[in-house]
């Protein structure tokens, strides 16, 4: 074989190999995304029995129902994208942190025994969540740097690939909590 037919092979092979690495990385970017959506669609399902069981307890927190329903439609909806996704992700995750401090305030609703179940459950999905989040993190982490990086980064020009975003919490979600405002 001639000089430039083995220079043409190799150069051949690393294109392929690059493309493969840059297409396994998107795929597994979306696979691990799926399982946080499935972990979210959980949490959206709980939430309209949460609602439902703190409700009649909660006149104060009414506005606070509503717009963690509100959310929930709005995250349910079929064509939302991903990033939006992840930004409705963080409103809901502290819709619900704010609820579960609230429900500190009312006695009956701490001895409640269906309340209890929820709040469980909730936790337990939220463990889930956060597990999901960090592997998606992970992944989007690893796709981001291949993208970037030379050489894949001429790749994934042709290949129209665009960073993807990770999972962030907002900055009001990096304070601490003020008890006293929840309920004043």
């Amino acid at each position: 074989m001639s000089t430039p037919i083995i220079i043409i092979i190799v150069i051949a092979i690393v294109l392929i190999l690059m493309y493969n690495s840059l297409v396994a990385k998107k795929n597994q970017v979306e696979n691990i995304f799926a399982s946080v959506d499935t972990n979210l669609k959980k949490r959206y399902d709980l939430i309209p029995n949460l609602v439902a069981s703190v409700s009649k307890y909660m006149e104060h927190e009414k506005s606070l129902l509503s717009e963690i329903t509100k959310l929930r439609a709005e995250a349910t909806r079929p064509d939302i994208s991903d990033a939006n996704k992840i930004a409705l992700d963080a409103k809901i995750s502290s819709a619900l942190g704010s609820i579960m401090i609230a429900v500190e305030a009312y006695p009956e609703l701490k001895a409640n025994e269906n309340v209890m179940n929820l709040q469980y459950t909730l936790h337990e999905i939220e463990e889930q969540i956060s597990a999901s989040r960090r592997s998606y993190n992970q992944a989007v982490t690893d796709y981001n740097n291949a993208i970037d990086m030379v050489p894949t980064s001429f790749m994934a020009s042709l290949m129209n690939y665009r960073r993807k975003q990770v999972f962030e919490i907002e900055q009001s979600e990096r304070q601490n909590v003020n008890v006293k405002e929840l309920f004043s």
